[in-house]
């Protein structure tokens, strides 16, 4: 990857953290471990958020966690969430971990969400044996992924790989050494491993007002 391009994705990851005011993925770069106030002249004086402003924080901090999901394709996956059975924000939560570009990241394939994006968009993984390169393909219970033999040697795989700040979660069967993974099924929100908390509660709040 041409480190213009990197650094512009480094930046854009940065900002996101800064104006959410929360270290989102939980990396050590983040400039939140520095200063916790908001980008801008006026970042350091927070006005008390009300109920809405919380549930639209709540919403970009997901949106923003999955690699800034446009606002159409979340709101379809809301839509679709409380048309399952059960708890509409589990549900939404295990959508979003269905999503090709998560498994990938969380299967510890890939450094970032980003990154995970981008590998599947390039055409490097395979789903079920076959080339997929769309990163918001939906995998169910039993999908397997693969990196394509040449693709393993970049260097951001490699990097995530052996990577010590995260480990593979229970939902998933990763083999680092064939550069594949298992999804097992989609999982309840207290399994998966955010750095920062989560609230799909008040992203459902946010739509049903």
């Amino acid at each position: 990857m041409a480190p213009k391009a990197e650094h512009k994705r480094h930046a854009s990851k940065h900002k996101i953290d800064r104006r959410l005011g929360v270290n989102l993925w939980g990396r050590s770069k983040s400039p939140l471990n520095t200063r916790s106030y908001a980008p801008g002249q006026h970042g350091q004086r927070r006005k008390k958020p009300t109920d809405f402003g919380i549930q639209l924080m709540a919403k970009q901090k997901l949106k923003g966690y999955y690699g800034n999901i446009g606002e159409k394709a979340f709101k379809k996956y809301y839509t679709e969430a409380s048309r399952r059975q059960g708890d509409t924000g589990q549900n939404l939560i295990g959508i979003l971990e269905s999503r090709l570009d998560a498994f990938l990241y969380r299967s510890k394939l890939a450094p970032t969400v980003f990154a995970a994006r981008q590998l599947v968009n390039h055409g490097h993984v395979m789903l079920n044996g076959k080339r997929c390169n769309i990163g918001s393909v939906m995998v169910k219970a039993g999908d397997e992924i693969q990196l394509r033999e040449k693709s393993r040697q970049i260097p951001a795989v490699m990097e995530a790989i052996v990577s010590v700040e995260r480990d593979v979660p229970e939902y998933i069967e990763a083999d680092h050494d064939q550069c594949k993974a298992k999804f097992v099924r989609a999982p309840s929100l207290d399994e998966v491993p955010y750095p920062v908390q989560m609230e799909p509660n008040l992203v459902v709040e946010y739509y049903s007002r």
